[in-house]
């Protein structure tokens, strides 16, 4: 099993951090890969607020995750680089199809490229485009995996689709990663999971699951791989999970209550462990390898621990440390 961290990104990322400073995202990124992480993330929104969590409607400024991870890509080595997930709306396909590329030259070939179909209205609106109906955003996502795999592939591409067209393209310098860095789609509908069989090198979804869930959602999969002809175990699967660990029961609830503590404020209340613990890579070091290995039953090959309250929200920095040691021990 390989792990992932969810890096902070935004002004509510770090308590007591507003706004939140380049350099804390690089200390995360050197602890992560020091504590034994394989990978780290970054969302991809031009700003976002937590009323969806029970937090502030007040929109929260980000780092921009392609611009970030190529500064981070020449500070820290050993971890890979990966976006959870590009919004299609917001990067034209050709267009983000060459800044990948670059940033996977950049990196010395550590990229992973999640794309997604969008859902967060209100940027939107910032932009002046109004936000198309479900089956239109999936269809544009299809059209840009076809554009973005196309042209990682660094030869000329040609592709005319209702919403891209590219004409005999190609990404100069092309990537290093060859054939060309793996593409993944992130969401869990059943036609999402029919795109990522027939399109897609990998799957993720985030940030709440039992295995129960996570298994139905699989049994969809696998079947829409069987009805295009694909071995189901082709498909490459990361799952965003919330995630504390603690070395023994009273260490995770000490844990837990600090983490509340500086969580942004009212996205826990309301909340103890025993409910947190549901749906969340939540327990003792000695818990936290039962739960992964199960993940691993079912097929997943990244955990993608959003070590906090919200997504790309950090607890302390010897939570990051603890559970990378957990994992070092499965």
């Amino acid at each position: 099993m390989h792990l992932g961290l969810a890096l902070p990104q935004y002004d509510y990322s770090v308590a007591g951090e507003r706004p939140l400073q380049f350099e804390t995202i690089v200390d995360y990124t050197v602890r992560a890969a020091g504590a034994g992480y394989d990978s780290v993330w970054m969302s991809d929104h031009l700003f976002l607020d937590l009323a969806k969590y029970g937090g502030a409607p007040d929109r929260q400024a980000c780092f921009d995750p392609v611009v970030t991870l190529a500064a981070l890509a020449r500070r820290v080595s050993g971890v890979r680089l990966g976006t959870l997930v590009l919004c299609e709306a917001l990067r034209p396909a050709s267009v983000l199809a060459k800044a990948l590329a670059t940033l996977d030259r950049i990196g010395d070939g550590r990229l992973d490229v999640g794309l997604g179909a969008g859902w967060y209205e209100p940027e939107y609106d910032a932009v002046g485009l109004s936000m198309p109906a479900p089956r239109v955003r999936l269809e544009r996502l299809a059209e840009a995996i076809e554009v973005v795999t196309g042209l990682l592939a660094g030869i000329p591409f040609t592709f005319a689709g209702t919403h891209h067209r590219v004409d005999a393209a190609r990404c100069l310098p092309s990537a290093v990663q060859q054939p060309r860095p793996r593409v993944f789609v992130g969401g869990k509908g059943d036609r999402l999971l029919r795109l990522v069989a027939e399109r897609a090198d990998g799957w993720n979804t985030c940030w709440t699951w039992t295995p129960a869930a996570y298994r139905e959602r699989v049994e969809v999969l696998d079947r829409a791989c069987e009805r295009v002809g694909r071995d189901p175990s082709t498909v490459w699967r990361s799952v965003g999970l919330y995630t504390l660990c603690g070395e023994d029961q009273r260490d995770l609830e000490r844990r837990f209550e600090r983490m509340a503590a500086e969580a942004p404020p009212g996205v826990m209340d309301g909340m103890d462990l025993s409910t947190f613990r549901i749906g969340r890579l939540v327990g003792t070091v000695n818990e936290v390898r039962e739960q992964v290995a199960a993940w691993a039953a079912l097929g997943v090959d990244t955990i993608i621990a959003g070590v906090g309250a919200v997504p790309f929200h950090v607890a302390r920095r010897d939570d990051v440390e603890i559970v990378g040691r957990a994992f070092g021990q499965a």
